[in-house]
């Protein structure tokens, strides 16, 4: 190992700016999930692209990003046994590769074109691409310090960092189109390619990982070698054994059917404003997603609110306040109010706290899941259950796109000629309205149903910890109380008999 390279494995301390550098590149990952959920699908349709076709780019995309995911962490896991993991670090090396192959694929997205087959490669290029960056730097906290405090400083960073890359997407995007600039969305594209790369390179430059001592190399080595095709029997394993988990199996329902109908409504929401609402203008849409910045605040509400109400109440809320809100958005429509921009600025205001509240409960009550395996299997799969939870995300993740481009497709709205609300039938004004509206009302009502049914809060986990703890120190099954059995019962989805297996 060169001197050169030695700052890949030297430590530093770790401050709030430490945390904030290491952070940086979330302003790409948050980001890049809204330019998925929220601009390709418009962008490719400007193109003159039929809507099932725009919708299927990010659709295949993420499906190709799923499964590339699934062993691209062990790839980089195993990568210090060569010359260049040794030199750049196995999880360096990929942030640096994948920032210099960003910096080149992304523009090259933002071109015009009428071929749809253009855009899919290169989105699932880019997609690759950026999973080769985010998941080496998801594993720096725990490559960079082993204390909790710390890691916590690095990981929270992210929150308000990527709250940030949300809003400097729509805000440069809602800036050029009020200009009327006929290249917007390259300009755009130039724009938020130099904001990401940097960040990745100033988080790449800030990170470390840990020395390759003889030890640690010798405790990598011990870890049992697997072929792929062995590797991806014991992962569908041991993923589909998480769905004997009755509160997993809740949780990811709300997971993933809320996050969904988040992207319905980004997804939409720029064709519903400009086509569908009366005096609307085409920069309007930009500036209501923008909006997304009171998140930071509405985060910082939600943390105090899981501490005092748990996450059912911060659920409720959510998806209560987004669902009035999309009746709000479609009465605007219907009852065509004349110069309605300030009554959108308020329901996209109350929408936009909505879907904070939305986007932070899930991650927040996850670290209490891999509990209730505990009890069910004496394990620590903590790794195995939030893998789940991404690839499932992943593989949703553009499902609402190419379900709203098939629907727009089938109700024959044509993105070539009906471009303003004038130039649409009223017919196709409706049926637009209609797909806006019930996409994401039916898939939060459902995430809803099933968060009113979810019991892992505050008070069931400590009463799980606290049966884990006693059976941990030789305490008998016969032992346990009618209450406890009861919530390990509703937990778990299985007999209390079944529990804390001898092997």
């Amino acid at each position: 190992m060169s001197k050169k390279s030695n700052w890949v494995y030297t430590p530093k301390k770790i401050d709030v700016k430490r945390g904030i550098g290491y952070g940086l590149t979330d302003l790409m990952g948050g980001g890049w999930n809204n330019i998925v959920s929220g601009v390709i699908f418009v962008f490719v349709m400007s193109q003159g692209i039929n809507p099932a076709l725009a919708g299927a780019i990010t659709g295949i995309g993420r499906i190709f990003d799923a499964l590339f995911s699934l062993f691209f962490g062990a790839i980089t896991d195993g990568f210090y046994k060569t010359k260049l993991g040794k030199k750049f670090g196995r999880r360096h090396f990929f942030i640096l590769l994948g920032g210099i192959l960003f910096m080149i694929l992304f523009p090259l997205f933002w071109i015009n074109s009428d071929d749809w087959k253009y855009y899919l490669i290169i989105y699932i290029a880019v997609e690759l691409t950026i999973a080769m960056i985010l998941i080496p730097w998801e594993t720096l906290p725990t490559e960079m310090t082993d204390d909790y405090n710390l890691r916590t400083v690095l990981s929270g960073s992210r929150m308000f960092i990527s709250a940030t890359g949300t809003a400097i997407v729509f805000l440069v995007l809602a800036f050029l189109k009020h200009m009327k600039n006929p290249n917007a969305y390259l300009i755009t594209g130039i724009i938020w390619t130099v904001i990401f790369v940097i960040a990745i390179f100033i988080s790449y430059r800030s990170t470390w990982e840990r020395p390759l001592t003889e030890e640690f190399v010798k405790k990598l080595d011990s870890e049992p070698k697997l072929s792929l095709g062995e590797f991806m029997k014991k992962t569908v394993e041991d993923y589909f054994s998480t769905f004997k988990n009755k509160s997993f199996r809740q949780h990811l329902g709300i997971y993933l059917l809320s996050f969904t109908g988040k992207d319905f409504y980004s997804t939409l929401l720029p064709t519903f404003i400009v086509i569908c609402i009366q005096g609307t203008k085409e920069d309007l849409p930009w500036t209501l997603q923008a909006l997304s910045i009171v998140g930071i605040l509405a985060t910082l509400a939600a943390a105090k609110l899981m501490i005092t109400h748990g996450p059912t109440f911060l659920y409720k809320t959510s998806y209560i306040t987004i669902i009035l809100s999309m009746v709000g958005y479609v009465a605007v429509g219907f009852l065509k109010i004349n110069n309605p921009v300030i009554i959108l600025i308020v329901i996209s205001l109350f929408y936009q706290c909505g879907r904070a509240f939305l986007e932070f409960t899930p991650w927040n009550v996850f670290p209490f899941i891999p509990d209730v395996d505990r009890i069910m299997t004496r394990g620590d799969r903590a790794g195995i259950y939030a893998a789940v939870m991404t690839f499932f995300r992943k593989s949703t993740g553009a499902v609402a796109s190419w379900i709203a481009g098939i629907l727009l497709a089938e109700i024959g709205f044509n993105s070539k000629t009906m471009t303003t609300f004038a130039s649409t039938p009223e017919n196709i004004r409706h049926g637009i309205s209609l797909i806006f509206f019930l996409g994401p009302v039916l898939l939060i009502a459902w995430a809803l149903i099933l968060a009113w049914k979810f019991k892992l809060n505050k008070k069931t986990h400590e009463i799980l910890k606290n049966e884990i703890k006693r059976l941990e120190e030789g305490g008998s099954k016969a032992d346990v109380s009618e209450e406890t059995k009861n919530v390990v019962e509703e937990l778990t989805g299985h007999p209390y008999e079944k529990m804390w297996p001898d092997n």
